[in-house]
């Protein structure tokens, strides 16, 4: 495929070196890091309106999370009238069954059987993935040592459902599923009052589906802070999982401790590896498809220089065709990449560098190159296995470390919804066995109370 470079969409383009890669690394993790410190000059003028000053975001987010835990309900619907314009109160902020039941009969048959079979294909998986309880019996006669690790599953949890500019019925299928494997009884979702959110028929329609009867139209860091710390009308929860924007981050790393969250979430990112087999035309759709979420990064890496002008072109060509095409040209110029590596070994590399949030390895075979890395939060393989599988159909959740911390962190999963316990169990003569052994080592430590809660049995 050959054209002029006219015809070829405006991306950064590396012929990698290692002081290259890491600059570009460096930058976009600067760029899409949920840090908090960046805000538009309308954001900052909206703060000084609201709060009498130029906050951060931080600053904005400890501000309403102290309010709600001090004040409660009352404080939680103010910022909801002043941040969300809407005027509501205890009654009107949480969905009604009546609301479910109507939303439910209306939604039309072919979508209610799509979310059940997603239903269906996410709960195979998690099912297939639950831990199990494990039990060790060391039984020598008259010595007995009975050692378990003990799974149960969380009592109450909370998920955040964005609603701004869009519905996401597919992130209430893909926190809400996990978590009913699991065994957790209780079920609470918060959604902005919008159009998208918390009045949307089709997420409700999907909630009914799913037997959740508990939904909250409140947003932000605002509804972070009271499944949070509780109040009149929403009991606190255990954990809170799900997407939002920067403040639900924040207010999420804020409140952490009082309660378990699943990450802080940035943009969504992907990183596509891809040799001479690919298709120029499904690389640009995959990078475009996470640019579109505005912000989203995508960055192709290659070892097949020609494939770099193909892409140019052909995103090009698919931007001018979507509706969210400008967003998502931006997106790729402000946080996107085409990158020449010298072979697939420093592909990897480069991959494990940036440990995006969706790895596309897009090959003909990509099984050889899965062994080569290591940081991602989902891995999709081949040429006909796109992220939106991922997203949407396939089964794992699409709730995934972002921001380089796959390097660390997991995708959300039912095993996230289980607490552990370890459960020891010894007889005497198992404790007359082995208390020398722990004499010697609450010597060493010094604490002698350790030793006399062995003697004092063993009298």
């Amino acid at each position: 495929m050959t054209t002029d470079s006219s015809s070829e969409f405006p991306i950064s383009t590396i012929d990698c070196s290692k002081d290259a890669a890491q600059k570009l690394f460096t930058s976009l993790r600067e760029k899409l890091s949920p840090r908090g410190d960046v805000v538009s000059e309308k954001g900052r003028q909206r703060t000084i309106d609201l709060f009498g000053s130029a906050l951060t975001p931080q600053q904005v987010v400890e501000r309403i999370c102290q309010d709600v835990s001090q004040n409660g309900l009352s404080v939680l619907l103010d910022y909801t009238k002043k941040l969300d314009g809407k005027t509501l109160d205890e009654n009107s902020i949480r969905v009604t069954e009546s609301e479910f039941k109507k939303a439910h009969q209306e939604a039309k048959p072919e979508y209610l059987k799509v979310i059940r079979q997603i239903r269906d294909n996410i709960a195979e998986f998690q099912k297939a993935i639950l831990t199990e309880d494990v039990k060790i019996i060391k039984d020598n006669g008259s010595s007995k040592i009975e050692l378990r690790q003990r799974y149960l599953p969380l009592k109450r949890i909370g998920i955040c459902v964005p609603g701004g500019a869009a519905a996401y019925p597919s992130t209430l299928l893909m926190t809400a599923v996990p978590a009913q494997v699991a065994g957790v009884e209780e079920i609470v979702v918060v959604v902005p009052p919008t159009e998208f959110g918390g009045y949307n028929t089709d997420l409700l329609a999907a909630c009914y589906e799913l037997g959740i009867k508990e939904v909250y139209r409140v947003g932000g860091a605002q509804a972070v802070a009271a499944m949070a710390y509780g109040v009149s009308s929403i009991q606190k929860v255990d954990k809170i999982v799900g997407p939002g924007n920067l403040f639900v981050a924040l207010a999420k790393r804020y409140v952490f401790g009082e309660v378990d969250i699943d990450s802080i979430a940035g943009p969504s990112e992907v990183v596509v590896l891809a040799d001479e087999t690919a298709d120029p035309a499904f690389i640009a759709s995959d990078l475009i498809c996470q640019a579109e979420h505005s912000p989203g990064s995508g960055v192709l890496i290659t070892w097949h220089e020609p494939l770099i002008k193909q892409v140019k072109i052909e995103l090009k060509k698919q931007l001018t065709t979507l509706p969210r095409g400008d967003l998502a040209a931006q997106c790729l110029k402000d946080y996107g990449a085409l990158i020449i590596a010298s072979s697939q070994d420093e592909a990897a590399k480069l991959s494990d560098q940036l440990a995006p949030e969706h790895l596309h390895i897009s090959m003909d075979n990509p099984y050889p190159m899965l062994e080569l890395v290591q940081n991602a939060g989902a891995i999709f393989m081949g040429n006909y296995t796109p992220v939106a599988i991922g997203d949407y159909i396939a089964g794992p959740s699409h709730v995934l470390p972002t921001g380089g911390t796959a390097r660390f962190a997991n995708g959300l999963c039912s095993i996230d919804f289980l607490k552990r316990s370890s459960i020891i169990s010894y007889n005497k003569k198992a404790l007359e066995e082995t208390a020398d052994d722990l004499r010697l080592i609450a010597e060493k430590e010094g604490l002698t109370a350790h030793s006399a809660s062995v003697d004092i049995r063993l009298k």
